[in-house]
């Protein structure tokens, strides 16, 4: 896979030019609007039974409209309506510096095969996908951006074959930022396409969001009839690309879409960039053709 900078910069210039910044709300006006937010506990159904959460204690759920107001409102992403929702911790404050959140999406791109769980080198992947990385900065620092590096893994992709779910996290750093960043990503395969979760947070929160992980990871499952085991290669699309498209598309996707939205962080609020999926799904399905 080739990852194509100009094809990049393209994209995120023209996605990022459509969008104006919303404007900057008081305290008192976000700190209202983050008391109206409504968390849902225990069972929560997606998509009219395409899958279910189930919540421990310790977690709590953000439907769509939720989503919306964290990411775009309170956190100035670009909005997107393709967010089912967010996971974030019981007792969460979008204005917390420790404070993080995890978005879930649905890729309805088909069945993604994991014949190749067992081939994947991750260490050459892993220098394709900086390789690929550095071919967008001189684009960055023309338009008046930071440098983004691929550090390395924060955490090594793992595929459980059981579940069908794919996970792993990377290290990024923008600039000469001495706090880098951590992007942790899940994918749960299913028969028509992906669910995609993914949190974005400082590498200093990872010893924590390490310790939610696995609780996130087995509360999110699809339902009967949607579930991987349910394909039906009769009738049913395949995605033409396999779990190391997942990882490597994902990287290219994100790379550019910092690019954009490092414009739009406001001093004091915490580094979660979770929104724009509808510009992250163009470029990684790009990606993934080119897999």
């Amino acid at each position: 896979m080739k990852i194509s900078a100009l094809a990049i910069g393209i994209l995120v210039t023209a996605c990022v030019s459509a969008w104006s910044a919303p404007e900057e709300l008081t305290k008192e006006r976000a700190q209202q609007i983050a008391d109206s937010l409504k968390y849902q506990h225990g069972t929560v159904v997606l998509k009219n039974g395409l899958a279910t959460i189930t919540l421990p204690e310790n977690l709590a759920f953000l439907d769509a409209a939720g989503a919306r107001t964290v990411l775009s409102t309170l956190w100035g992403n670009p909005p997107s309506d393709e967010a089912l929702g967010l996971i974030v911790p019981t007792g969460f404050s979008p204005f917390s510096a420790s404070s993080w959140a995890v978005e879930i999406t649905y890729d309805e791109s088909g069945y993604v095969s994991d014949k190749d769980a067992n081939t994947i080198n991750y260490t050459s992947l892993l220098k394709q996908m900086q390789e690929g990385v550095r071919e967008v900065n001189p684009e960055r620092v023309k338009e008046g951006y930071p440098e983004i590096q691929l550090i390395g893994w924060a955490a090594p992709p793992r595929y459980d074959a059981a579940s069908h779910k794919f996970y792993w996290a990377k290290e990024l750093q923008f600039g000469s930022d001495e706090d880098h960043t951590l992007n942790y990503s899940i994918r749960v395969l299913g028969r028509r396409g992906v669910l995609v979760l993914n949190a974005i947070a400082s590498m200093k929160d990872l010893p924590q969001i390490e310790k939610d992980i696995p609780e996130i990871i087995s509360a999110v499952n699809f339902d009967e009839g949607h579930r991987y085991a349910d394909f039906n290669p009769s009738v049913d699309k395949v995605a033409g690309y396999g779990l190391a498209a997942l990882v490597a598309g994902g990287v290219a996707a994100k790379a550019g879409l910092f690019k954009g939205l490092i414009a739009v962080l406001i001093a004091g609020k915490k580094f979660v960039i979770a929104g724009a999926i509808a510009l992250f799904a163009l470029l990684s399905r790009l990606f993934k053709r080119k897999a």
